[in-house]
């Protein structure tokens, strides 16, 4: 069985590493001036070199040559994953009084040190403040915000940094060339990207590229890490600021049925966003790239990571520009035939505004003003089109309701308070405002009235029946606000 890449190159000596020169330097000078601590903290993100450094350091501090194989008595790993309770941390306070068997000093490595409990915590505390001469704690961790402040506050804390990308690039053709992987510049500048600044992460994955057997290209290493091409991604963004829905949606769904996982689309689309905004090159609003950017970082932890990503991208569509679907006609439902002559319900009287003086011009033609707008009452069949495309139920309310104008104010006569009620809601109140807005560019202010009640029409004889009506599902529109009758 061969050995894995990463393993293989790993650092064995302090001037080796790559990186992280900020740490080497200073304790390679330490080394030289003889000043150790007894306790010292490696924190930053996994593949760094923090295990790397912390064996090197080890027997660096003892004069001990170090390979890949090493393994001595007094350099001891503790993985705290592993080792996590308060047993095994008691048993190494008892034992770290023993002298070292043969090196100067005798060092414990305590590797991702967060995992151990509050009461190991505990039982180690005394032990990393006052150890004895002989003994240095070194502990590695990639959530130092898990550990104790009172543990971080007694040791010698170095911060490792993700590598830079060009390091990284670098340090993969090193090993490409030596182990005659054939694999082009931009196919290693992508593995380093998806690396993340993590050697381990990035050699492992040259190390995957390497079994094609063939020259690695950009391609090849796109299909391996599940990457969308760029341009599938630009042109789905530009769906997106043209607001064209429907094409979006297509190419979403697209992506998906390729396999592409919608936690990487998302971490993409993100990208592409950010680098253009950026840069100034898009056309969408700057608050709602803002948004939309936010809402991608939802998607991977998600439930259901595809459905919500066609949201957020659909949410960043201006609502103008969403296709509305075309209402059926409207049907009108059949009237059980009858014997009987049925005369025809009395049509109702159109409610009008109170009468004005005759030296007064009529007050429906009057425009209404307010804040300097004017509205036409002939404008009403374009307001009632436009709330018709965008808000149904409102819409029907609306419709049966008959505009007037009334001392320079424009009002909304109505047949029943249930109406008004639903009218005068705040939230309608302003859906009504800003469709009259968009269907004419005005702000206009409006009342919303019941009309006076019709005096009832005389009784008709005991023996003549009553009328039906020729649609029955009519009255019930007319007064709940339903929607369209559909066939």
């Amino acid at each position: 069985m061969g050995q894995a890449l990463y393993r293989k190159y790993r650092s064995k000596s302090l001037d080796e590493i790559v990186g992280q020169e900020h740490i080497t330097t200073t304790l390679k000078k330490a080394l030289e001036a003889d000043r150790l601590s007894h306790a010292y903290l490696f924190t930053g993100p996994r593949g760094v070199g923090k295990t790397s450094i912390a064996r090197i350091l080890a027997h660096e501090i003892n004069g001990l040559p170090y390979t890949d194989d090493s393994n001595h008595l007094d350099i001891i790993e503790i993985d705290a994953a592993s080792n996590r309770r308060i047993d095994e941390i008691r048993d190494l306070r008892d034992k770290v009084y023993i002298a070292p068997a043969q090196a100067k000093y005798k060092v414990y490595i305590i590797d991702e040190v967060h995992m151990l409990t509050k009461e190991a915590f505990n039982a180690l505390l005394k032990t990393l403040e006052e150890p004895p001469a002989h003994v240095i704690f070194i502990l590695a961790t990639t959530e130092v915000h898990k550990l104790p402040a009172t543990i971080i506050s007694r040791t010698q804390r170095y911060v490792f940094r993700p590598v830079e990308h060009d390091k990284v690039t670098q340090h993969l053709r090193s090993i490409a060339d030596q182990e005659k992987i054939a694999v082009s510049d931009e196919a290693l500048a992508l593995i380093a990207q998806h690396g993340e600044g993590s050697f381990r992460d990035s050699i492992s994955l040259l190390d995957q590229a390497g079994n094609y057997g063939q020259e690695v290209t950009l391609d090849i290493i796109r299909d391996m890490l599940g990457v969308v091409p760029s341009e599938a991604v630009t042109e789905l963004i530009g769906h997106i600021s043209a607001g064209e829905a429907l094409p979006a949606v297509a190419a979403l769904t697209a992506l998906t049925e390729r396999g592409y996982p919608p936690a990487q689309l998302a971490a993409q689309i993100g990208a592409q966003l950010r680098a253009d905004y950026l840069a100034g090159q898009t056309t969408l609003p700057p608050a709602v790239v803002l948004d939309l950017l936010a809402s991608l970082v939802e998607v991977p932890a998600s439930a259901d990571p595809e459905r919500l990503l066609e949201i957020r991208l659909l949410a960043a569509i201006p609502a103008q520009a969403m296709p509305v679907a075309p209402r059926p006609k409207q049907t009108q439902v059949a009237t059980p035939a009858i014997s009987t002559p049925v005369s025809p319900p009395p049509k109702p009287k159109p409610v009008t505004a109170p009468a004005k003086p005759a030296a007064e011009p009529a007050v429906e033609d009057e425009p209404v003003a307010h804040g300097g707008d004017t509205f036409d009452i002939n404008a009403w069949p374009q307001v009632l089109e436009a709330a018709r495309q965008q808000y149904n139920t409102l819409y029907s309310i609306l419709k049966s309701a008959q505009p007037i104008i009334e001392d320079n104010q424009l009002r909304l006569c109505v047949k029943f308070p249930f109406h008004q009620k639903r009218l005068n809601e705040a939230k309608n109140r302003q859906i009504i405002g800003d469709v009259i807005k968009s269907a004419t560019g005005l702000s206009v202010s409006f009342e919303c009235i019941v009309a006076p009640k019709e005096e009832k029409p005389a009784p008709e004889p005991e023996s003549a029946p009553e009328p039906v009506p020729a649609d029955p599902l009519s009255a019930v529109n007319d007064i709940f606000g339903g929607g369209e009758v559909l066939k």
